[in-house]
């Protein structure tokens, strides 16, 4: 399943290697990554791939979810598809 990773918030030291970091145990495959930085916000757009079909979307949401929170940023995690059909309304 392909997943597209959203982050958003102040930026801070060890945001790209905590995400990465959880997505790398749940065996979900960085595909692509863009980023930027303006006046202090960190935003990034991750394009992902679950390789693992035992682990399921709703768990790497939910990790990535309590990180968001541990770290006071916004980071979502949605199947590539619906993120598609979403945004072409």
């Amino acid at each position: 399943m392909k997943l597209v990773v959203t982050i958003f918030g102040k930026d801070q030291v060890g945001i790209i290697a905590n995400v990465s970091g959880i997505l790398a145990t749940k065996k979900v495959n960085i595909t692509s990554v863009n980023q930027n930085i303006v006046d202090g916000f960190f935003n990034m757009v991750m394009m992902a791939e679950l390789t693992d079909d035992s682990v399921k979307l709703a768990e790497v949401q939910k990790l990535l979810k309590e990180k968001g929170q541990e770290m006071n940023l916004e980071i979502k995690v949605q199947n590539q598809e619906i993120f598609n059909i979403m945004h072409n309304i």
